[in-house]
């Protein structure tokens, strides 16, 4: 078997050391993109024995485009490709388990497995990340960020979507699902991964990508049948800014009697609650007011013809 691994990464430091360790002896080729790290991060990752590419950063910095220029520099025999950011640790066993699956099943183009967060019990945001990563097991519409993949699938489509800030391994996904590859989650441990989330406004920066996210991913396959993020992002939009203005105009036009209004938002907590929990419920409704402004802010970028710049949390 041919297997590589390509991974991304701006000062990530120990993680990234801890990350090309992981993949020693697992795969044939480890290629390291760097995004400007200004922390010694490329002449350790080629200590290391990593290939690494350092991007321009002169262009406009999105993770996809940095993992493009990585499967650039793959091999010519490379196989499958394992997708790793540079804050994950690779499990053992996960490789072998992906590539059988992928030997084993032709028009699958894109196996992932358990992600879970090294820290969960360090923060809220980070317990809530690492319930987000635990996703249903069986074939699937989308991966995230760590995945194996399979190469010629991949060249088929043309890769990820280098002007995508986020949002770039489901959008793809898309794609190779519409050329019919298949997607699946495996029940399999796949990945360490270091959110680093302690504050919240960190936590609502990455709701606020998450918001753009979702709107630039309708906008480019909202369309029937594929729906692409429309639900998502009409969600974001009715509680996060429909609903608020809504209220504030009524209040305008007929008195203070509309704020009463707003008690539909711990309404929707309190329902949320019983199905997954106090905590779940709360901050995925806050949350709707970061998504509505990531895709508010997406729809104004477009209007005036612009690109927004990638939105850190880190």
């Amino acid at each position: 078997m041919s297997i590589a691994a390509v991974v991304i990464g701006r000062n990530e430091g120990d993680r990234l050391m801890e990350c090309l360790a992981a993949l020693k002896g697992k795969v044939a080729q480890i290629i390291y993109v760097d995004s400007g790290s200004t922390d010694g991060s490329v002449a350790a990752a080629r200590n290391a024995g990593a290939e690494v590419v350092e991007l321009d950063m002169a262009q406009p910095f999105t993770a996809a485009r940095a993992r493009n220029a990585g499967l650039a520099e793959l091999d010519a025999e490379t196989e499958y490709v394992q997708l790793l950011d540079g804050d994950c640790v690779l499990r053992e066993g996960w490789i072998e388990a992906a590539h059988a699956f992928l030997h084993d099943n032709a028009k699958v183009a894109v196996v992932c497995g358990r992600r879970r967060e090294r820290a969960p019990s360090a923060s809220i945001y980070n317990a809530l990340i690492d319930a987000e990563w635990d996703t249903p097991i069986g074939q699937t519409k989308a991966c995230g960020g760590d995945a194996l993949m399979r190469v010629t699938a991949l060249r088929e489509v043309g890769g990820y979507r280098d002007d995508l800030i986020a949002g770039e391994e489901p959008e793809m996904c898309v794609r190779l699902r519409q050329r019919g590859w298949q997607v699946w989650r495996l029940d399999a441990e796949m990945t360490w991964h270091d959110a680093a989330i302690t504050r919240f406004a960190q936590w609502w920066r990455r709701s606020v990508r998450a918001g753009h996210a979702f709107a630039e991913g309708a906008a480019l396959h909202g369309s029937a049948p594929e729906r692409h993020w429309v639900v998502e992002t009409r969600r974001a939009l009715l509680w996060g800014a429909v609903m608020p203005l809504g209220i504030l105009l009524l209040a305008f036009l007929f008195g203070p009697w509309a704020f009463a209004l707003f008690l539909v938002y711990p309404l929707q907590v309190w329902r949320l609650t019983r199905r997954v929990g106090l905590a779940w419920a709360f901050f995925t409704t806050i949350a709707k007011f970061a998504e509505s402004y990531g895709a508010l802010k997406f729809y104004i970028t477009r209007l005036r013809g612009g690109s927004t710049r990638i939105i850190e949390y880190k």
